[in-house]
């Protein structure tokens, strides 16, 4: 509903909670699992994941202006629903309505990857402690390098919102990039996820290249991935596996 002079009427917050429980009770009746973004307190994110994907977007200029809008709309919960799939994430924010957001982020290139995979060789013990945030200040500075490091540039990330904000990034979307932050504390794997790319590859390093170190992480150190979910209580996704050579004798 518009106001005079064309603006929407300001909703009450109370107002907003029970057009999200509705919409969660409607998306729940047709088998969807809702996730909504909880965040406790003023802090959106704790951990390394989280943060680090936090202070990316806030590096970015093209983010500033709409970034603040939606760290308070996260954090009051207006993230009612946020689903992380490879390359792409969907969520529903409650506003004025119901509006619905994609945001889509590109794959890391193949030789960044490689790159940086080569420049973590060796320095990584399991996947575990990749998860668990506990990395040396080198390996996580290397993670976190601007433009050249894991997390997205803001060129990366492309978005839409259903509502009618002319601006090209409204506080919709801005809830909803905190909230990537906000699940990623919960579920770090989603980020390599989102990224189009194999955590395992950054504890086997990049093929032959070689390693910073000259110590490999032991077999036993190599946790595999199906038994991280219990671990974590998280889904852990799964990653395509090249071809299997056939086996065969030399001639």
């Amino acid at each position: 509903m518009l106001a005079d002079w064309g603006f929407r009427r300001y909703v009450p917050r109370s107002v907003r909670r029970r057009q999200a429980a509705r919409e969660q009770a409607k998306l729940a009746k047709k088998g969807h699992v809702v996730s909504p973004v909880i965040v406790e307190g003023r802090t959106i994110a704790k951990t390394f994941w989280g943060r680090a994907w936090c202070e990316n977007l806030e590096r970015y200029s093209d983010f500033s202006n709409r970034l603040p809008r939606g760290r308070t709309y996260v954090r009051n919960g207006s993230v009612l629903d946020l689903q992380v799939f490879p390359g792409k994430v969907r969520a529903k924010v409650s506003g004025s309505r119901i509006y619905d957001v994609e945001v889509s982020v590109a794959a890391v290139p193949k030789l960044r990857w490689t790159t940086i995979c080569k420049d973590c060789s060796g320095r990584i013990d399991s996947v575990v402690e990749l998860l668990q945030g506990k990395l040396s200040n080198a390996v996580m500075s290397r993670i976190c390098r601007e433009k050249t490091g894991l997390f997205p540039t803001a060129r990366e990330i492309q978005f839409s919102c259903s509502c009618p904000d002319w601006a090209s990034m409204c506080k919709h979307v801005a809830a909803v990039l905190y909230g990537i932050g906000a699940r990623l504390d919960h579920a770090p794997d989603l980020l390599f996820s989102l990224r189009k790319v194999d955590p395992q590859e950054l504890i086997a390093g990049a093929g032959d290249a070689a390693r910073l170190t000259a110590a490999a992480p032991s077999a036993g150190k190599m946790l595999a991935l199906d038994n991280l979910s219990e671990l974590f209580g998280i889904d852990i996704a799964e990653f395509p596996k090249g071809p299997k050579r056939k086996s065969g004798k030399k001639k």
